[in-house]
């Protein structure tokens, strides 16, 4: 039987509606999809974030603490003669007017040119005469070849004595953990009076050296 228009309207308004419900539930499907995907996504970040803060608070454990540096408010200042600094060794304070090379020194070194070489942001590694050769050995392994003073020093109580501008750390042993931390805080750091200033071109504590102001 032919079609009536009556019918033939019904069947366009059933195939609309038809097509407006597979176009519903389309969009629905594919919101979830990227509701789905986004959700993985965010997932995904929350995991690394946690990943980095655990790894953050993991290192931040594993660091040796310096709660045990000592903090000295010290005078600045050039002398011609011996000082008699408060510290052993000194942790800063006034000193000749040549400072000392930055390296390595088998032999005590003048207190008044290390001083001043602390002034420029060197920090001043001091072990007790006597102390094992491989102990020292590991000692000159550990530290970088800039900026840092390492000598023996008459007198001192403990195996190892790390010293900045005013900031002081007495050590177990040259394998002692929070040397490094040490010098990678002071060296150089915040409270160095004339950071950059040079290390080089000064007095190697031979010739005529300042007497020790002990």
């Amino acid at each position: 039987m032919p079609a009536t228009p009556h019918n033939r309207g019904a069947d366009r308004e059933e195939r609309r509606h038809r097509a407006a419900t597979m176009a519903a539930a389309q969009k629905a499907q594919e919101r979830r999809r990227s509701v789905l995907l986004w959700g993985g996504v965010a997932t995904v970040i929350v995991a690394m974030v946690a990943a980095v803060g655990i790894v953050v608070l993991k290192e931040r454990a594993d660091r040796p603490t310096l709660d045990a540096v000592r903090s000295y408010t010290v005078s600045q200042g050039h002398v011609s003669t011996p000082v008699a600094y408060a510290q052993t060794p000194p942790a800063g304070g006034e000193h000749a007017p040549v400072w000392l090379n930055c390296g390595t020194y088998t032999k005590p070194v003048p207190n008044e040119n290390a001083v001043h070489s602390m002034e420029h942001g060197a920090v001043w590694v001091t072990y007790r005469e006597g102390l094992p050769a491989d102990q020292v050995k590991k000692l000159t392994a550990a530290l970088p070849d800039t900026y840092i003073v390492l000598s023996p020093y008459k007198g001192l109580t403990a195996p190892v004595v790390a010293s900045a501008w005013g900031k002081q750390l007495t050590l177990d042993s040259a394998a002692d953990p929070r040397l490094a931390e040490f010098v990678k805080v002071y060296r150089q750091g915040p409270q160095t009076p004339e950071p950059g200033a040079t290390c080089t071109g000064g007095t190697d504590g031979t010739g005529a050296p300042v007497p020790q102001g002990m």
